[in-house]
């Protein structure tokens, strides 16, 4: 789950990471009086969506006059932002961030992610903030520095020195880095987050470290432990499909191709996708029923698979473990009906009761093609999608 800039950094300032002082707005009215709360001369506009790259496509304008915050905040509400994390359709702005101007004398990133080959949570800092941290990593991987965090001892202090020192943060203000660094750790274990960035943290004329921009991804699977996170989720800036695909307990993401996929497990739903790639399709989207589908949840997958106006064929592929083959093709059935499915539909089934589960779907009179195995499946429903109009 991700929230926005404005919500990171108030649960980074929970565990002593300085910020500047901002408020979120919703309206002009709300951010003219904002600046107007915030005081000084200089105030930044900043659209809040779930994407990255917002400064170049637009999204973050410095303020020198309250005429200058009205405009930019009539400009950036609505517009339809669009970054190199967006897409080419962009995102609408439907949130800003109105926060004071800062003085910055030096950029620099910090980040952590969980690492899979260490299976510790890792810190990266860079010299070079305020770039895109792939872009450093592919041209100067030399101007990054890592750390893998012992979970036991945390962010020790001569970890958070050694880094803060490698990435030319004066000696004057390495303990300031040192307590910024040990509270984003900090916030990142409290919360199950999978991926906490700031970018650029700054360094000022007078020498205080700021964090100027954040960024937190939580664990998806570790919510169910943090309702006070939950709260905070913006479904306005998620694909519509996978809300309501969320709604139902499908595990449930777009993609860019033609076919739909319905699977139970998320191994056997990758090894879909791979096939029908492998036969020259695309698969349409990732979808995993689980290993309890009903005919209910089965009827709603069909629902938002069918909302993809550039599908051309489903393929269902089902191993029946926990789950019957005959239950999931009473499912495949209903849902078919109910739906009045206008797209070629394939079914694979193996496992407990699949004779009676090929039965019940030869017997419903639906033009359903079976599939014997994964491969002539995939095949199948390829040739579907291509002869579909």
């Amino acid at each position: 789950m991700k929230i926005h800039e404005y919500q990171a950094k108030e649960l980074l300032r929970q565990y002593g990471v300085v910020t500047p002082r901002g408020i979120p707005c919703f309206s002009v009215d709300e951010a003219e009086a904002a600046a107007k709360t915030l005081g000084g001369s200089v105030w930044v506009v900043k659209a809040q969506i779930h994407a990255g790259g917002r400064g170049k496509g637009g999204g973050v304008k410095v303020a020198k006059s309250m005429a200058d915050v009205k405009s930019y905040a009539s400009s950036i509400l609505g517009m339809q932002l669009k970054t190199h994390q967006t897409g080419p359709e962009g995102q609408k702005v439907r949130r800003l961030l109105v926060e004071e101007g800062a003085d910055i004398k030096k950029e620099l990133y910090v980040g952590l992610v969980v690492d899979r080959g260490t299976q510790r949570v890792v810190l990266m800092v860079s010299s070079e903030g305020g770039m895109d941290i792939e872009e450093v990593a592919a041209h100067t991987p030399e101007k990054i520095h890592k750390v893998a965090i012992d979970p036991v001892l945390g962010l020790t202090d001569a970890d958070a020195d050694d880094m803060a020192q490698k990435i030319g943060v004066p000696a004057a203000s390495v303990p300031q880095a040192r307590a910024m660094l040990q509270g984003l750790y900090k916030a990142f274990d409290a919360t199950d987050a999978s991926l906490a960035e700031i970018n650029p943290l700054i360094l000022t004329g007078d020498g205080r470290v700021i964090a100027l921009d954040a960024k937190i991804d939580f664990d998806g699977n570790a919510l169910f432990r943090h309702p006070e996170l939950v709260v905070l989720r913006d479904v306005e800036e998620e694909d519509p499909a996978e809300v309501e695909a969320s709604k139902h307990d499908l595990n449930y993401i777009q993609l860019e191709g033609n076919i739909g996929c319905l699977v139970n497990g998320a191994g056997l739903a990758m090894a879909s996708m791979d096939i029908i790639k492998l036969y020259g399709g695309s698969p349409a989207n990732f979808l995993d029923v689980g290993g309890s589908a009903t005919a209910e949840k089965v009827t709603e997958a069909f629902k938002i698979m069918l909302r993809n106006p550039e599908l051309k064929a489903i393929l269902v592929n089902i191993f029946g473990g926990i789950m019957k083959c005959d239950v999931i093709a009473h499912g495949i059935v209903a849902a078919a009906r109910q739906v009045s499915l206008s797209v070629p539909l394939v079914v694979r089934l193996e496992g407990t009761n699949v004779d009676l589960g090929k039965k019940i779907l030869a017997d419903s009179g639906l033009p359903i093609i079976s599939g014997n195995n994964m491969a002539d499946a995939a095949q199948k429903v390829v040739a579907a999608a291509k002869g579909a109009h």
